[in-house]
């Protein structure tokens, strides 16, 4: 009896702190800005990166495209070629292209500037998604101008 008691008792405590934890949970994840994220299916960096997003709050929803239907995509939506990256999002009327950090989109989000978006052009290491960022090389975040220039937005030292 004193065992089941027990277990019970464990039971409903366990219960009552996971109830408890929910709220918390979805201001972590998922409670933020909703982006949408058109990427190859086979990307593990493109899947680190969105995983990257969720932990920082981000709503995250996926769409499966590759090839010439993926860079139609990024042209058609104002990212000049020599910007493009592995995966395209949208969040909040703003293209992002690449390994953005999630800390330059909150920027971007506040500051709303006239402009496309955000790129990190190619895949530099250490840049979110990349690898450990204890050993990035140096990139740069640049802001897509409407008429299809570009200016940094951020830069990152190599570590």
């Amino acid at each position: 009896m004193t065992q089941d008691m027990f277990s019970r008792r464990k039971l409903l405590i366990g219960a009552a702190a996971l109830a408890a934890a929910s709220p918390l949970r979805a201001l972590g994840q998922g409670a933020g800005p909703a982006i949408h994220v058109m990427k190859d299916p086979n990307c593990g960096c493109c899947s680190a990166w969105i995983e990257i997003l969720e932990n920082d709050g981000f709503a995250v929803t996926t769409e499966a495209s590759a090839g010439t239907l993926l860079m139609r995509y990024k042209l058609d939506n104002g990212i000049p070629q020599e910007m493009v990256s592995c995966h395209t999002g949208r969040v909040d009327g703003y293209m992002i292209e690449g390994h953005v950090p999630a800390a330059d989109i909150r920027r971007l989000l506040e500051e709303r500037p006239d402009a496309v978006g955000l790129a990190v052009p190619g895949m530099p290491y250490g840049s979110p998604g990349m690898g450990p960022e204890s050993q990035r090389e140096a990139y740069v975040v640049y802001l897509i101008r409407r008429d299809g220039t570009t200016e940094t937005f951020s830069s990152y030292q190599a570590a």
